[in-house]
Parts: C-alpha cells; structure tokens; sequence
C-alpha cells in the first residue's frame, strides 16, 4: 500500500511561496506515490493534468504527505 500522498498545490502568483496551502491554493491536486522521490517528480505533472497549472498567473508547489 502507496505511504505517501502527492498534494500539487496551484498558487495565484499573488501568494507568496510559504503562505500557498491546501487553503489558499486555487486547485489541489493529489495522488499516490511510492517513494518521496517520485512524489517530488510527479507533483507538477499531476497539477499540469489539472489544466491551471499552465497559467501565467500561477505556479506549483509541490508537497509529499505521509497517508495515514
């Protein structure tokens, strides 16, 4: 069983690096991973198949959750 969730966070500019959360992020895309480097991988690539993350007027950040 997949120990780590991929949480993409899409960010308005606007928001500063530290304050894009689960809360302020205008999508919130996850899955699974099976190692922190692969989550770290897949983050933008699962926020780019969200279809916001190629405005440019947002950006990614990328955060690897242990499931519980």
């Amino acid at each position: 069983m997949n120990t780590i969730l991929v949480v993409a966070l899409v960010c308005a500019n606007s928001v500063a690096a530290p304050d894009c959360t689960r809360d302020t992020a205008l999508d919130v895309v996850t899955g699974p991973a099976h190692s922190l480097q692969e989550c770290l991988v897949q983050g933008p690539t699962i926020a780019a198949g969200s279809g916001r993350a190629t405005d440019k007027d947002t950006y990614v950040k990328t955060r690897c959750e242990q499931r519980h």
